[in-house]
């Protein structure tokens, strides 16, 4: 199942920001309970494995089986296997919805995905882990436009990623092409998470 707790003690369990701002962990950095990381003990190697996996799995807010179908789909790519999976992640629709900034979180943009509100390459598409492809048209529906949280989004976003591009206007933007690793998140090491599921094969 999908964790609906608070995302805030999620980041702090993990050292880890899940909403890419950092907010989370900025007045307390260290783990939620009584007694923080105090007891915490030096992770195995299969520890540091498992929490690069639940850092990233958490980030995109991917249930464990649709995360290890996704793997899968790294696995079979001729790329490398750990960019590969973190591109595949990158292309779903409710990261690319966030991506563009018509929703401040990807739980947001899952909500906006969900709800009917977001049309790619002009067809409704109600479906958060849709995976889009290089080129496709990503936009709100007309009758969506007006939505006052979408509204508020774009205008605190000003810039979004390079690989996708948006008309602020018409609150449409297309995926415009793969990330290279240095536009993805920094604090993930991604052959931890290829050994992970290695090991488990």
């Amino acid at each position: 199942m999908r964790n609906t707790g608070s995302t805030w003690k999620i980041s702090r369990r993990l050292g880890f920001s899940v909403l890419e701002t950092g907010r989370e962990l900025a007045k307390r950095p260290y783990g939620p309970g009584q007694h923080g990381n105090a007891r915490k003990r030096k992770p195995s190697e299969y520890g540091k494995q498992l929490l690069e996996k639940q850092k990233l799995r958490h980030m995109y807010g991917v249930n464990e089986r649709q995360f290890q179908r996704l793997f899968n789909l790294a696995k079979e790519s001729k790329e490398v296997t750990g960019i590969a999976f973190m591109r595949i992640l990158e292309s779903r629709l409710d990261n690319l919805v966030y991506r563009l900034g018509f929703a401040r979180t990807r739980a947001g943009a899952r909500q906006l995905v969900n709800h009917g509100h977001v049309t790619v390459n002009g067809s409704k598409v109600d479906l958060p882990s849709y995976l889009c492809k290089v080129g496709d048209a990503i936009a709100l529906n007309e009758k969506s436009r007006d939505l006052k949280v979408v509204k508020e989004s774009v205008a605190a976003n000003a810039s979004t990623v390079a690989y996708v591009s948006i008309d602020r206007e018409k609150l449409a933007g297309k995926f415009e092409r793969l990330p290279e690793r240095n536009e993805m998140v920094q604090d993930i090491n991604e052959s931890q998470i290829v050994e992970f599921y290695n090991r488990l094969l």
